[in-house]
């Protein structure tokens, strides 16, 4: 089969760029599909949105080329104190605090808004002539045949390529199109998301606080700001973001606590329902699934982009130890290897964040006795501690060689 590249990325969000230059790399040719305008989220004006990125990740984003331009907008995260409690009585006596000083590597992760990331990403694919971006189109149909898969596009001509990658999302087409079934449900939640400039320093410090209706996460950015994720029931948050931007503070205040003085909204306030949604298979005959089209997962330990990113690297590195062994790397023999690497750590980790959420967003006093005992059990181990924190710092199980 005459191709056109030699992979084709379905999905211009952050995983499916990330992909494109590891690959680019390794001297593929790569086409990445983008349905939006490629300047739409590089806006100047702050939108809310950010990520904390494990310090693995960031290994990874180092390893493509991008987090030199990164480093200077990326706030470190040092602390992560988590608790539990109601809105108004603060948190109880029994916590969690992990620091970064109790391991070697230094910070567990990094804070960085969207907008820097996808300008970074975006920089570096018009960089590359190995990469071609195709914007504000999307794949509307595949066929897959013995040597490759013909990819028809919304607009230009049809597309030839020897793997197609799906990183389109939860709802994800190639998915679809594949034949690969998903399993989940929704929470019942929805993340209320926003920005908020503080009075003092956050000096680094996450902080996770478990509430009946979800947890709240205050995530810093670099100055006086923070990254709010808040969870509550479907019929609050939906009230709730309703309101006016100086009702919606009156609501968030209570939960947020004076410990960073006063606080203020800055930018865009944003919703997004929560649930979980896993497909059955990773891969299909010469299509591979990236990300949330591989797994959506509860925000609860802010690892969605964390878990693709590790998606990206393993299947990166598997497809150029194909490559250098004269390997089909869209072979089921190879795309089984990605997946068997994948299944396993993506599962645990949907089980861990599926049962926290379950274990935290309710006000049963049996359950909340024994999560407050567990979590102070588990602060006066330093052992045992010591694991959370390189849990979270993505630093455990078998790493890619990108993330090393």
């Amino acid at each position: 089969m005459t191709k056109d590249s030699d992979i084709l990325i379905a999905g211009g969000g952050l995983n499916g760029p990330a992909l494109a230059l590891a690959l680019a790399q390794s001297g593929f040719d790569v086409t990445v599909v983008d349905a939006r305008a490629a300047p739409e989220r590089t806006n100047e004006n702050f939108d809310g949105r950010g990520y904390a990125l494990a310090l693995a990740g960031q290994r990874l984003l180092h390893a493509i080329g991008v987090w030199t331009h990164l480093a200077p907008k990326a706030q470190p995260l040092l602390e992560i104190k988590v608790s539990d409690g109601h809105a108004n009585q603060g948190p109880s006596p029994f916590f969690l605090h992990f620091d970064h000083e109790e391991i070697e590597e230094g910070p567990m992760g990094y804070m960085i808004q969207d907008r820097h990331v996808y300008q970074a990403f975006l920089n570096a694919m018009k960089a590359n002539d190995r990469i071609t971006l195709l914007s504000e189109t999307s794949v509307i149909n595949q066929m897959v045949e013995p040597a490759g898969v013909t990819v028809n596009l919304s607009k230009g001509p049809t597309h030839r390529t020897r793997l197609l990658v799906g990183c389109d999302g939860r709802g994800s087409g190639v998915a679809n199109r594949a034949g690969i079934r998903r399993t989940g449900w929704g929470y019942g939640q929805t993340a209320l998301v926003c920005a908020v400039a503080h009075e003092k320093p956050h000096d680094g410090i996450a902080h996770q606080f478990f509430m009946p209706p979800g947890p709240l996460a205050i995530l810093p950015l670099p100055g006086n700001m923070s990254s709010i994720v808040w969870s509550e029931t479907e019929k609050n948050a939906t009230h709730i973001h309703a309101l006016s931007d100086a009702d919606y503070m009156q609501v968030l205040r209570p939960r947020f606590g004076d410990f960073l003085g006063a606080i203020e909204l800055v930018g865009n306030r944003f919703k997004y329902p929560l649930s979980l949604s896993v497909a059955n298979k990773f891969i299909a005959d010469r299509v591979a699934l990236v990300g949330d089209a591989a797994h959506g997962m509860h925000p609860i330990a802010g690892q969605g982009l964390n878990a693709g990113l590790r998606d990206v690297a393993a299947l990166a590195q598997v497809l150029k130890e194909a490559q250098s062994r004269g390997e089909d790397i869209a072979s089921t023999l190879v795309l089984e290897r990605y997946q068997r690497w994948r299944r396993f750590d993506t599962a645990a980790l949907v089980a861990a964040t599926d049962l926290t959420n379950k274990l935290f967003s309710n006000d049963n006093p049996l359950l909340r006795a024994g999560r407050d005992i567990g979590m102070g059990l588990i602060n006066s181990v330093p052992g045992l501690r010591r694991s959370f924190i390189r849990e979270a710092a993505g630093l455990t199980g078998d790493m890619p060689d990108l993330m090393r």
